[in-house]
């Protein structure tokens, strides 16, 4: 569920409401592409818990993902292949990550709740207050920024160790297929529906694929299914 448009949804509403439709459609298409920066940071999360604290590991991610969206701000592939790409990123991904095994139950703890608010409200009003300056798909990589996996995985990281924080960063690759579905749909429908209606037809498609992903029980057969 930490994967499910809940930060950028609002954030590419806003946009379309400030913005126009047209402008909205181009940022979901960069949100779309910005789900392999997401990847790169979560894969470089992962392998830096293997040797370093919370801290270490963190900064170590972030500057994966800073090259990540400097690099794809360089590619503006159609969005049939963008799609495509990110599909084929999520369903390879899962693989990259070490395996680590959890050598305690993890420690509930509702303290990251008020920083993971804090820090979704902050970038809402971040990206949409420079959208204009940024531009559209600029914007639209910003709007994938990854505050719920830095505050979410950051929490974990410290209360219940770095393997649990790593098999949570696995877990949310399910959940990214919902979010391609979200600005895919999104990207398409606000060039030929009314605002109200494309935002419904894409939170309605991705809840449709996040049930499946939980269903099926597995990133591996999930692009399978999204296939058929």
């Amino acid at each position: 569920m930490s994967a499910f448009p809940i930060v950028a949804g609002p954030i590419l509403l806003t946009l379309t409401l400030e913005q126009g439709a047209s402008f909205a459609a181009m940022a979901a298409e960069g949100t779309l592409m910005a789900v392999l920066a997401i990847l790169v940071f979560s894969i470089a999360y992962a392998w830096a818990a293997t040797r370093y604290g919370m801290w270490g590991s963190m900064l170590r991610a972030l500057a994966a993902y800073t090259l990540a969206v400097a690099s794809l701000r360089l590619l503006v592939p159609p969005l049939a292949v963008s799609f495509v790409l990110v599909l084929v990123a999520l369903a390879v991904s899962p693989r990259l990550f070490p395996r680590m095994t959890q050598d305690a139950p993890p420690k509930a703890s509702g303290a990251g709740l008020a920083w993971r608010m804090l820090a979704g409200a902050a970038l809402v009003l971040a990206v949409t207050f420079g959208a204009a300056s940024l531009g559209p798909r600029l914007s639209g990589f910003f709007a994938m920024f990854p505050v719920m996996s830095t505050v979410l995985v950051g929490f974990s990281h410290v209360q219940s160790g770095p393997a649990f924080a790593v098999n949570l960063l696995r877990g949310m690759v399910t959940g990214y297929y919902a979010f391609a579905v979200f600005c895919t749909v999104l990207a398409v429908a606000l060039r030929a529906q009314p605002i109200g209606l494309a935002f419904a037809m894409a939170f309605g498609c991705a809840l449709a694929v996040q049930l499946l992903a939980r269903r099926l029980g597995g990133v591996g057969r999930v692009a399978p299914a999204l296939r058929t």
